[in-house]
């Protein structure tokens, strides 16, 4: 295809070179709204309180434009923000939050599916294939284009009219037709070898789950003698290992709660986001002026004590702190200091079954919201093995953690390769710098 600005829709076209680039001269320019339907239908305020809905937030819709999962309830039940509704065909695409780019498309869905208001939901017109309209949303061009529009820095958003007048470029129906079916096929071959890579990563953190929850119950000689924890779930222990609850271990105490003002000169501010996997990511860390921390809050993080997040949606992860990290400060967390020196053996402990896939989980379970408090941490009960062999127990983990964690980042990252190579193959069709006319099965 021969690109150029000039001939029909040039100076559409014009109006949008600097971020689009050429496109075909015979392809149209357009503002979005005028291309498609937004919002054709909403559940009306007084629809009955026992109508099921199956309903989508911007959380369900993955990197791939496709709707993971939608979560089943009844209509009086449900938030306010269940309200709009769709049909075969629609793609949508999140108004807030918008460098998440979720963007799917609605093929076949169930009579009552119900997408949050925080999604625009886009129905083609007459003229414009509807899976034509999904890449395009889906493309690079366009979703720089909405994320340039939005407004707020930590919750970014773009109106409804504003996403409106962003401009579409449109080739004749046959050519949108062959794009779609070219990308159809070709996203979906890129899509296979990410979801065996993905399921790859999750068969490694499953391994990584199991080998922590034995050693730290087990210990590392098969041999040992066992014992009768006096515990149903827990089961049998090492005959010299004791079973005791953490706050006999460890002293308990809460983190500073609202931070203060940010200061580029301050200190490390640990929050929940920062903490995954048992470690603490200082990619996106906050720093804090120290003179801004109330007197009397013993909130300070210390070099091998651990951090527990206690509410919201990452309540139970826990964390190691390193000694690089020593004097941080905890945000609105728990922080669990231990006797006797046996930090970094607890810090395993607490990520294993035992302890976050079950006792955590049932505080969780109990609540209205995900929540931990200082005494429900306190009643959790831990294994002690003797202190040299707990040493011994921690470093065997850091050392095979270690290699699952280098296997996994190192699969993230062909992940990622795979992923941009999906994202400039939709760019370059959608915008006709590949002739699909030329591409053969």
């Amino acid at each position: 295809m021969t690109s150029t600005t000039a001939g029909p829709g040039a100076q559409a076209a014009n109006g949008v070179r600097a971020w689009l680039g050429d496109i075909p001269a015979h392809w149209n320019v357009k503002p979005l709204k005028h291309a498609v339907t937004m919002n054709p239908e909403v559940l009306a305020e007084g629809t009955a309180h026992d109508y099921e809905i199956a309903y989508v937030d911007i959380g369900n819709v993955n990197t791939t434009g496709r709707i993971s999962d939608s979560l089943i309830m009844l209509f009086g039940d449900a938030p306010t923000r269940a309200r709009k509704r769709t049909a075969d065909g629609d793609t949508i695409i999140s108004t807030v939050r918008t460098y998440l780019k979720a963007i799917a498309f609605i093929e076949q869905p169930p009579e009552n599916l119900t997408v949050s208001t925080g999604f625009a939901v886009l129905r083609p017109r007459q003229g414009l294939h509807p899976r034509f309209l999904f890449y395009v949303v889906q493309s690079e061009q366009f979703v720089q284009s909405v994320v340039a529009h939005s407004e707020g820095v930590s919750y970014p958003a773009i109106n409804t009219s504003t996403l409106g007048r962003l401009p579409i470029w449109l080739p004749p129906l046959p050519t949108q037709s062959a794009i779609a079916v070219f990308l159809d096929r070709e996203t979906a071959r890129i899509d296979a070898l990410i979801a065996k890579r993905q399921r790859f990563i999750e068969l490694l953190e499953e391994k990584r789950s199991a080998l922590i929850t034995h050693v730290v119950t087990k210990g590392l000689d098969p041999d040992v003698p066992m014992r009768d924890s006096g515990v149903d779930w827990l089961g049998e222990i090492p005959a010299h290992w004791e079973v005791r609850p953490l706050k006999r271990v460890a002293r308990i105490r809460y983190g500073l709660g609202e931070p203060p003002a940010e200061s580029p000169d301050g200190v490390p501010f640990v929050r929940a986001t920062d903490i995954s996997d048992g470690t603490i990511s200082d990619t996106k860390m906050m720093f804090i002026d120290p003179d801004d921390i109330p007197t009397g809050r013993d909130a300070r993080l210390r070099g091998g004590e651990i951090i527990v997040v206690r509410s919201g949606a990452y309540t139970g992860d826990s964390a190691f702190v390193p000694d690089n990290l020593d004097r941080a400060v905890a945000g609105y967390d728990m922080v669990v200091a231990m006797t006797g020196g046996h930090g970094r053996f607890m810090a395993w402990q607490l990520l294993s079954a035992i302890v976050k896939g079950y006792q955590f989980l049932l505080y969780r379970l109990r609540a209205a919201q995900p929540h931990l408090n200082a005494e429900q941490l306190g009643r959790t009960l831990v294994l002690l093995p003797p202190e040299d062999e707990q040493q011994v127990v921690a470093h065997h983990l850091d050392r095979e953690m270690a290699k699952i964690e280098a296997l996994v980042a190192k699969v993230r990252a062909h992940i990622e390769r795979l992923a941009e190579l999906r994202t400039a193959l939709v760019s370059a069709a959608v915008t006709g710098k590949i002739d699909v006319r030329e591409q053969t099965p």
